[in-house]
């Protein structure tokens, strides 16, 4: 007799009858997953025995398949490749590698292991270890592990310039900002109504100079960009220092602020409410405190502390009394208050050394306000967290519903996708010129147009909650003239310039259906191929690796430094060779060969697109184009349609990859073995909305991860 169940039909009834009581049912799920892959009487499943220790389990259901697969290459005889010696873990010692434990995971669920030349694992008994091994890691989270710390870090540029304009409530901007690509005209988005407008206008930041001018503070200097972390973002803290130049550089830079011409009346939202004069001369020190309090409080997302609002008052008493006006005592508390540490840095106090704990209600507040809004809480969110009712999980919802709808979620949309896809890359694409002249046009190039089309529908996917997998092989998109020009064969729908905007300013972008599923969605537009490609050709393997960080999560370890790249100039003997099989000749490298059997099909399922992803059937030299390949071995594909079919096939796979770039944005660091089993549990209530986006966003915010704190010692800022 044998018992077989769908794992995606037990995944989608679980989900729906959690609810919001994920983490309860979460041990449930997996006790019940682990009996029900039982596929056989004869089959011993040691879930049939919750009981049992992890290290019991490990000895019974893992231990053997290790053995069997995996220690001849790794601990057998001293053999030890990737530094992984399998041999040292045994039933004692679990708890002491969880990493390990964690990889395993990833390469069995990934298919990476064993080797293609090596006998595979029974399909069967691969998933019973999986499973046996996830089990293992909850019952270690669960006896105590901790999540990776979030270590204090400064705002980056972007979060600073949101930060003092919702501070201020300025009616400018600080300061402008490359690193925001696009530019948005005439007020399309509106996340209010659900629905993103038809026809967009649009400009482009970086490749554009008539982008940079609008309106900001005069004589107000941006400090340095901040670099993003090799397959992370821009916030993480561990990339986030603080040097005593760039904390002299923010003492100025708080001044300028507000000594700026353009910081009067009619730009500072809160003028009346803080900086104007009382009345009266007699009411100026009691009026300077009762306005420093709530000010204070907001700067530093938290209730001020009395002897810090003293601090403050006395100072601005000072001034007052060495004859300065009391606006511009006011001014100078304020370009002092977003000079502090306390305004500057985002950290997380801990009452207990080396453990978890939960976020208090402000912690919450920013965390949420950071990751959504790029900025600190607003009024009402700093109002819930001073009550106490944002910890409850019906009000943080609301809340979250709240920031979806509300104008300042662009910020997320100006950070997070562009960052994800990793479109800053195109910005130093340049094609050759004589191979490629259809990219040019006039003084610009097309990658202007580029890196729009995926930004808008990222935006569209969020402000209509669509779901994520539109992100893999979309129904719509948008396209400027220009763009639809420049895909030829795939711009099926011509444009009209003089009503869809082919100029350099303001680009206009129109929704398109897409009905040649060759278009759509994020993996085969123009952006992606143009900047995964040489100056000359395409680069299948950057291409894949590509893929594998951004679609999977699973960014491949960089390739050894005695590989010598691939020659953009063939040789005579190359000429009639395609791209696959010069490539091959990595392959036959021991040290290649284990990563080139992973990324190389996921570069050359888009092979057709060349290297400004315009539709090719065959290479210059006539030899037709190659894009077969199979997914996770296990899913062949023949064009790039299928390999789309794929990855939809594995689309639990993506959104739990979504949901880790989404967890890492919004905690800032990267993640850790104990963060896995958060993962699975987001990913298996997002399942039951249809994979909807905001569903998957608001997931991530109830995960443990996210509402939780590990801390190594307790944190002060003065």
């Amino acid at each position: 007799m044998s018992l077989v169940v769908g794992a995606k039909q037990l995944r989608m009834a679980v989900a729906f009858s959690a609810g919001t009581h994920g983490f309860f049912i979460r041990g449930v799920v997996l006790l019940g997953a682990i009996g029900l892959f039982c596929l056989t009487e004869s089959s011993f499943c040691s879930a049939q025995d919750d009981s049992l220790a992890p290290g019991k389990r490990f000895e019974m259901e893992v231990q053997p398949v290790l053995k069997n697969h995996c220690v001849k290459c790794h601990g057998l005889d001293g053999t030890i490749e990737g530094e992984i010696d399998l041999l040292q873990l045994n039933a004692g010692n679990l708890d002491g590698h969880i990493e390990l434990l964690g990889s395993i995971v990833k390469v069995l669920d990934f298919n990476e292991m064993p080797p293609e030349e090596e006998p595979a694992v029974d399909p069967q008994r691969r998933q019973r270890v999986i499973v046996e091994l996830k089990h293992i890691l909850n019952s270690l989270e669960s006896s105590g592990a901790t999540y990776p710390n979030a270590p204090i870090r400064r705002m980056n540029r972007l979060q600073y310039n949101n930060a003092v304009t919702d501070l201020f409530d300025l009616k400018c901007i600080v300061f402008t900002l490359p690193e925001r690509m696009m530019r948005e005209h005439k007020q399309y988005f509106k996340p209010e109504t659900g629905k993103m407008a038809d026809v967009v206008t649009v400009g482009n930041r970086p490749l554009g100079k008539s982008q940079m001018i609008e309106r900001r503070l005069a004589g107000v200097a941006a400090f340095p960009q901040d670099l993003r972390a090799e397959n992370g973002f821009d916030n993480r803290g561990d990339h986030l220092s603080m040097s005593p130049l760039l904390m002299e550089s923010f003492l100025k830079l708080g001044q300028s602020i507000t000594q700026s011409p353009d910081f009067v009346k009619r730009n500072v939202g809160i003028w009346n409410s803080f900086f104007e004069p009382p009345a009266t001369e007699l009411d100026k020190k009691l009026e300077a405190q009762k306005r420093l309090e709530p000010f204070l409080s907001r700067a530093f997302r938290r209730p001020v502390e009395t002897e810090l609002l003293d601090r403050y008052t006395r100072f601005v008493n000072g001034q007052l009394d060495a004859g300065i006006g009391f606006t511009d005592a006011m001014k100078a508390a304020a370009a002092a208050a977003i000079s502090s540490p306390k305004f500057l840095y985002l950290y997380d106090k801990s009452s207990r050394e080396d453990s978890l704990e939960s976020v208090d209600s402000f912690e919450m507040a920013s965390r949420l306000s950071f990751f959504l809004w790029g900025s600190i809480p607003d009024e009402t969110l700093l109002n819930l967290a001073a009550s106490g009712e944002l910890q409850r999980p019906d009000v943080l919802e609301q809340q979250i519903d709240r920031m979806f709808k509300d104008r300042k979620i662009k910020r997320f949309c100006d950070s997070f996708p562009a960052q994800w896809l990793q479109l800053d890359r195109i910005i130093s694409s340049l094609p050759n010129v004589d191979k490629f002249p259809d990219f040019y046009f006039l003084k610009y190039r097309d990658s202007m147009h580029m890196m729009l089309e995926p930004l808008l529908l990222f935006e569209t996917v969020l402000i209509e909650n669509l779901p994520v997998t539109q992100l893999i092989d979309s129904d719509f998109t948008y396209r400027s003239a220009v763009l639809q020009d420049a895909y030829q064969e795939l711009g099926t729908q011509p444009l009209k310039a003089a009503k869809t905007g082919g100029g350099v300013t303001v680009l206009t972008f129109s929704r398109v259906p897409v009905e040649d599923r060759r278009n759509g969605g994020v993996i085969t537009n123009a952006a992606v191929m143009t900047m995964t490609s040489g100056t000359d050709r395409t680069k299948p393997i950057t291409r894949g690796a590509w893929i594998a960080s951004v679609i999977f999560n699973d960014p491949p370890k960089p390739p050894p430094a005695d590989v010598p790249p691939l020659a953009e100039k063939l040789s005579q003997d190359e000429m009639n060779l395609t791209l696959r099989e010069r490539l091959a000749l990595h392959r036959e490298q021991a040290n290649c060969k284990g990563c080139h059997e992973q990324i190389d099909p996921l570069g050359f399922a888009l092979e057709n697109y060349n290297a400004i992803g315009v539709w090719r059937d065959q290479y210059e030299n006539g030899r037709g184009v190659d894009v077969s390949g199979e997914l996770f071995r296990k899913h062949q594909f023949d064009n790039v349609i299928e390999f789309k079919d794929s990855i939809l096939a594995e689309k639990d796979r993506f959104a739990r990859a979504l949901a880790g770039h989404l967890l890492a944005y919004g905690l800032a660091r990267g993640l850790g073995p104990s963060d896995q089993s958060a993962l699975d549990q987001i990913v298996n209530n997002t399942t039951a909305d249809d994979y909807k986006i905001q569903t998957l966003i608001k997931q991530v915010i109830l995960s443990r991860p996210f509402q939780s704190k590990t801390s190594s010692k307790s944190i002060t800022t003065e």
